[in-house]
């Protein structure tokens, strides 16, 4: 495993372990369990996947099995839009979250969406970070030029940017931003959330056949390769090891940029955060 060094020095390793999408409590926390079993040490929630409880289960069932340590797993969830009306508001759903958790803090804790009054949301999550409730906070799809606003405005600059990025979905303007304000990138939906067959893709195959590798492992080794934290989510036991094998080779110059020829830019992307309609659902309001 590789680790990177957030801007606040703590470190978190470049490959975590995703439950978007798994509401059913024990399928959660049994996929967790088995990604700890395996090796995986950091894990993403979130208040929107109404699954933090089994998160904080599966984890200190792996404690008390002896397959880690607290300290030594990051455990990371997302305030959602519902919770940024105020900051006294944002303030009790980091309670709720850590209480939800059974944990007695979170290791890296998300604003969701760049909605709402963000901001005030933000300032709830300094003090809970000052306070050491949070050990390390930060931003979730957080565009180029909402980012830049944010870091030059806030008076703790976040210390991770989870955003799309896969192979159909690049955006390598996103990543230079980051990397202005020292942001680490993250990505959900790094094998592309099931919707453009990359599997079926001759060159991919034909990468992954000269590594011994799947298609999945070469799309994950590229996102790593760029400095890219990735979050693949698996309830499939087979799945959930074979995405953790990928730190044993390396892709070429060549092979990175055959890779990156598919980018669709927004086209490409699941989530259309630009589309007011998907912002007024976002935000509880009729379309």
């Amino acid at each position: 495993m590789e680790y990177v060094t957030l801007n606040n020095g703590m470190k978190i390793p470049m490959e975590g372990f995703g439950v978007f999408r798994v509401p059913d409590k024990k399928e959660c926390e049994d996929s967790v369990y088995e990604a700890l079993r395996i090796g995986y040490r950091l894990i993403d929630t979130a208040t929107a996947y109404t699954n933090e409880d089994a998160v904080g289960n599966a984890l200190k069932r792996a404690i008390a099995d002896g397959i880690c340590q607290r300290e030594d797993v990051i455990v990371t969830s997302k305030l959602w839009v519902s919770d940024m009306s105020s900051q006294e508001k944002a303030a009790s759903a980091i309670d709720a979250s850590i209480a939800k958790s059974g944990l007695e803090y979170l290791d890296l804790y998300l604003l969701h969406q760049a909605m709402g009054d963000y901001f005030a949301a933000w300032r709830a999550m300094e003090e809970a970070y000052e306070a050491g409730k949070l050990k390390a906070i930060g931003v979730s799809n957080f565009y180029p030029n909402i980012l830049t606003n944010f870091c030059e405005t806030v008076r703790i600059k976040p210390m991770v940017n989870q955003v799309e990025l896969h192979p159909y979905y690049t955006q390598e303007a996103a990543l230079k931003t980051m990397k202005y304000y020292n942001v680490i990138p993250e990505a959900w939906a790094p094998l592309g959330g099931g919707r453009y067959n990359p599997f079926e893709d001759e060159d991919f195959k034909q990468i992954a056949q000269r590594h011994s590798k799947t298609v999945g492992q070469v799309m994950l080794r590229w996102n790593v390769q760029r400095g890219v934290v990735v979050l693949p989510k698996s309830t499939h036991a087979e799945r959930i090891a074979e995405n953790f094998d990928i730190w044993d080779f390396s892709l070429d110059e060549e092979e990175m940029k055959l890779i990156g020829t598919r980018d669709m830019g927004y086209t490409g992307s699941r989530a259309k955060h630009f589309e007011p309609d998907f912002v007024r659902m976002c935000l509880g309001k009729k379309a």
